[in-house]
């Protein structure tokens, strides 16, 4: 059995993309401008496959592994360890562990053949690499998403009272983003979607509203430990994020069971989107599936709004091209990015790069090959989306 795939190899270099010319993509350092950060320690095969899930772990009886994303994994991660494709997911689990959580981290991460990762690490983050370990991990620079969500909880839990409340947050927010700081802050990011949904009065709240609102929550808070809910609060959250400047994420479409799918449409952001334009604020619509299609709308009727389908590509496997090929029938090709929403497990950094690289590959040949693009102007795209239009949004990616 071989060991590893050594520091360097890429995607390309190592037969791992499926699909798709290499002269698209091979080369380009892809900016992943949403992520997270990866597990510090060893996972057993439970801890693995609930990873490999949106939702608490398998059915009773069932594993994850039996699914789109676990296939992706025993065919296209199981090289990367030294396995055979299409590894049994008992054997592809001995050899993880067999090799160390260190070892699979560095060799997952370096073979995606990102050059830059912009991390949320404001989320679930015990256990995970601090962002300086992934960084170190990646050999990556990486740069910080701050949750606005998260700061608004630390600034209830180090102590305010509510007529204090909104200032407090204003204030951490700005601190939080000061470019001083390192990690370097490169966007504020909302969930929105998950606390109220985005349905929501989309205005500024007043501060005798936040200061009322906060009365309550912070009571909750100081009692049972309740999360950031409430409307007004996270509308005052927002807010101070796009005072920042920043370009402002927002969690969009598929996610975990906390949230009400309906209520993640992207095109309930529309109002939003009008009090932003002229702000000229960007608004970055993340994962957006199965409401690609409205978010490509927003993308084109409103210049401050941005898109992707990150978190859908590794999940979607095969199908991933018919996913970005319904984004790219309306979103103008300089406002979609890409991203892959890793969360705890390498092989999602890993396959996020590689499915996204097939697909945007894959479909960009196949429309060379039908006269609708001229092989120049497919690889000028690959490129904006891939990368270029990352370093252009993004006022502070770290080099």
């Amino acid at each position: 059995m071989t060991g590893v795939v050594p520091d360097g190899g890429s995607l390309v270099s190592l037969g791992l993309v499926p699909a798709g010319p290499v002269s698209f993509l091979d080369g380009v350092a892809l900016v992943d401008h949403h992520c997270h950060s990866v597990m510090a320690d060893d996972l057993d095969r439970p801890g693995f496959e609930s990873l490999l899930t949106e939702g608490t772990g398998p059915a009773p009886g069932l594993s994850a592994f039996d699914s789109r994303l676990g296939f992706s994994v025993r065919r296209w991660c199981s090289p990367v360890l030294g396995l055979p494709p299409h590894a049994p997911a008992e054997d592809y689990v001995a050899r993880r562990a067999e090799l160390g959580a260190e070892a699979v981290s560095r060799a997952m991460l370096r073979a995606a053949g990102s050059g830059v990762l912009l991390v949320d690490h404001g989320f679930a983050a015990d256990g995970l690499l601090d962002l300086d370990a992934l960084s170190e991990a990646a050999g990556l620079p990486v740069g910080e998403v701050v949750r606005l969500e998260a700061v608004a909880e630390q600034v209830a839990d180090a102590g305010v009272d509510a007529a204090g409340f909104g200032d407090a947050v204003a204030a951490e927010v700005a601190r939080r983003t000061d470019p001083a700081r390192r990690p370097l802050p490169v966007a504020c990011k909302t969930v929105l979607a998950y606390r109220a949904g985005l349905d929501v009065d989309p205005r500024r709240p007043d501060p005798a509203a936040v200061a009322a609102a906060a009365d309550t929550w912070l009571a909750r808070r100081a009692r049972d430990r309740a999360p950031l809910r409430d409307p007004v609060l996270l509308r005052h959250g927002l807010w101070a994020g796009l005072d920042t400047g920043l370009p402002l994420q927002l969690h969009t479409g598929f996610g975990d069971a906390d949230e009400d799918l309906h209520r993640a449409d992207p095109a309930l952001l529309v109002g939003l989107a009008r009090l932003v334009e002229p702000l000229g604020v960007p608004l970055m619509l993340l994962h957006t599936y199965p409401y690609h299609r409205q978010a490509a709308w927003l993308a084109q009727v409103f210049s401050c709004v941005y898109t992707d389908v990150s978190l859908a590509v590794p999940y979607v496997g095969s199908r991933a091209p018919e996913v970005i090929a319904e984004m790219l029938e309306l979103a103008p090709f300089g406002k979609v990015l890409y991203a892959s929403d890793a969360y705890g497990l390498p092989e999602l950094h890993l396959l996020g790069a590689l499915r996204f690289r097939a697909a945007l590959g894959g479909l960009l040949e196949h429309l060379c090959a039908t006269d609708e693009f001229s092989p120049a102007d497919a690889e000028r795209v690959a490129t904006m989306i891939a990368r270029d239009n990352a370093l252009r949004i993004y006022p502070r990616i770290p080099a």
